[in-house]
């Protein structure tokens, strides 16, 4: 059984840490400037830029409509922007792919507080609701789900524990058509009779069952529906007073529209989609479900992340505990390389967090278009509103718009050097590369070292640094280097000569020795590559040096006529 009594060592939310005491002290979210929230301003446009372009041809369709961005770092938020439409399409025809466009006087622009259907963002709430009862002693994390649902037997369904349904590992498949089922009773009867595909436990599979018996769990346990819970536990008490399940008709003319849906391409035939939920089987159990049907604003979503990132709490107003909110944050599939997941929130997924990806970073997608991103390292936060489903899902794929805009914001949270100067810099381009090589040398003796100072974060398995030396500047050789954190610890060993993932965002002092190299002329170079689809931050160097035991060294970055004879491809010097 978890114990949720306590906050788990190194919590950033630690109870009597600054970021509790500073949620605890009714502190607010905040307009600021970019400077304020300790980003970069030009980098910080890109976010926006970057947002904007997908509302042209993406390649061929928009991929959205219209879009709310908004990001900000600790209690600023630095950008809130809105674009395109809110509603634009009035129908659309499968046959021919051509929409019906709203006259231009009926078309509505979407603003800041545009509501969106969140779509699968509600997972998120779901999953906090959930750790909410575990700190209350009502629900055990590792308990089985039939102790709590007896119905939810059957095939090896028995087996699943609750932690399974969070972490999407109960080995049940993706969905079930729910809305061909006319009644709350025949649609129970579905999910009773669906059987694991595979041995609980044993695989990854993202699954919207896991949601919504998780759901039936809470309510069974509560004794309050699901939208009741979210409103008394959550949305009231952070504040969150656009967020909420089944938005009155009041509301219609602020909301996104979203789909036309119809067969084929949906599972049921409901024209234009406007002020409900769109995912057919929320539809179908009324608007309110576990998986999908929660309605919200970018703002809102700022002040859960915020909470969040404070440790649960937020404005004086307490939801989680610490230690909870470390669970959320904690890889529990380990098992499954490539699908870290804590309770409900999915960790380090640069497919749609782009260059925010980081293995502490947490947050969930939703299938008509939204996104939210936490980065506790930074102490930062991302969210993209979009109606991607409007007027139809098959206008879009990917999650390019995401990871534009998530590359664009981590490239505004600057990397500093101590000496508060410029760094070279590889840079952020997908399936980029570049080399940084220092004039030729020639060695005395064995005592002869490479020094530098190297930050690094690249996508594990597809970017990397290498460091490479050559007599001829023709054919080049890995050279082994070990690097120390500079906040201490322990050196580090990389015997290949390569370096690659996340370093922690902290500097690393990096030593190689050129003891092989004694009494020949050697060229050394730095080797970056970048060899996926997305990308991490980048790699930064500084204060380069190759000295011997004594005497003046052989090459010093800080030397103006060393530093002009540096040959940087794909390199560029850079403050930030």
């Amino acid at each position: 059984m978890v114990l949720l009594g306590a906050a788990l060592p190194g919590s950033a939310g630690a109870a009597g840490g600054p970021a509790e005491r500073r949620a605890l002290q009714g502190l607010r979210l905040r307009y600021g400037s970019a400077r304020q929230a300790g980003l970069v301003e030009r980098h910080l446009e890109a976010v926006a830029d970057a947002a904007r372009r997908f509302l042209g041809p993406s390649p061929e369709h928009p991929y959205y409509a219209g879009a709310v961005v908004l990001a900000g770092r600790g209690r600023t938020v630095a950008l809130h922007r809105a674009m395109g439409d809110a509603v634009r399409y009035a129908d659309y025809d499968g046959r021919t792919d051509r929409p019906r466009e709203f006259p231009a006087a009926e078309r509505i622009a979407v603003a800041e507080d545009t509501v969106f259907d969140l779509a699968s963002l509600t997972k998120l709430f779901t999953s906090v609701l959930a750790v909410q009862q575990m700190e209350r002693g009502r629900l055990d994390l590792e308990a089985r789900v039939d102790r709590y649902l007896p119905e939810f037997t059957g095939g090896g369904k028995e087996r699943i524990t609750v932690r399974q349904l969070l972490t999407h590992t109960s080995g049940l498949r993706s969905w079930a058509p729910f809305y061909h089922e006319s009644t709350r009773e025949g649609r129970l009867r579905l999910l009773w009779s669906v059987q694991p595909q595979e041995t609980p436990g044993s695989v990854y599979r993202y699954s919207d069952l896991n949601l919504i018996a998780l759901q039936l769990l809470l309510e069974r346990i509560t004794g309050r529906t699901l939208d009741t819970l979210l409103h008394d536990e959550i949305t009231a008490p952070l504040g969150m007073h656009r967020t909420r399940y089944n938005p009155p008709l009041s509301w219609r003319r602020i909301t996104a529209a979203t789909e036309v849906q119809r067969p084929p391409w949906s599972g049921v035939d409901r024209g234009l989609v406007w002020g409900a939920v769109h995912d057919e089987n929320a539809y179908a159990l009324g608007g309110v479900a576990g998986h999908a049907g929660i309605f919200g604003t970018a703002w809102d979503l700022a002040v859960l992340a915020r909470a969040l990132l404070d440790g649960g709490a937020y404005a004086g107003k307490r939801i989680l505990r610490p230690a909870s909110v470390e669970l959320l944050f904690t890889d529990f599939n380990t098992a499954f390389p490539g699908h870290d997941h804590g309770l409900g929130f999915e960790l380090y997924q640069h497919w749609y967090m782009g260059a925010m990806a980081t293995p502490q970073s947490a947050g969930h997608t939703g299938f008509t278009g939204t996104s939210l991103v936490l980065d506790p390292s930074t102490d930062s936060f991302l969210i993209l509103l979009g109606n991607s489903v409007h007027p139809v899902r098959t206008w879009r794929a990917g999650s390019a718009p995401r990871v534009a805009a998530g590359n664009a914001f981590a490239r505004a949270v600057p990397v500093r050097t101590r000496h508060g100067g410029a760094a070279w810099f590889s840079g952020m381009t997908p399936g980029g590369s570049g080399t940084l090589t220092l004039p030729p040398v020639t060695p005395s003796g064995d005592g002869a070292r490479l020094r530098c100072a190297v930050w690094w974060d690249t996508v594990p398995g597809e970017g990397s640094l290498t460091l490479e030396a050559s007599a001829d500047g023709v054919a080049w050789t890995p050279v082994p280097f070990t690097t120390v954190r500079t906040t201490g610890g322990s050196p580090e060993e990389w015997p290949g000569g390569t370096v690659g993932g996340w370093s922690g965002r902290i500097w690393h002092r990096l030593e190689a020795s050129l003891a092989a190299w004694a009494g020949r002329e050697v060229r050394v170079r730095f080797r970056h590559t970048a060899t996926g689809r997305y990308v991490g931050r980048g790699v930064y160097l500084d204060v380069l040096r190759i000295s011997e035991r004594a005497g003046a060294p052989l090459f010093a970055e800080d030397r103006p006529q060393d530093a002009a004879r540096i040959e940087a491809a794909g390199w560029t010097r850079s403050a930030d």
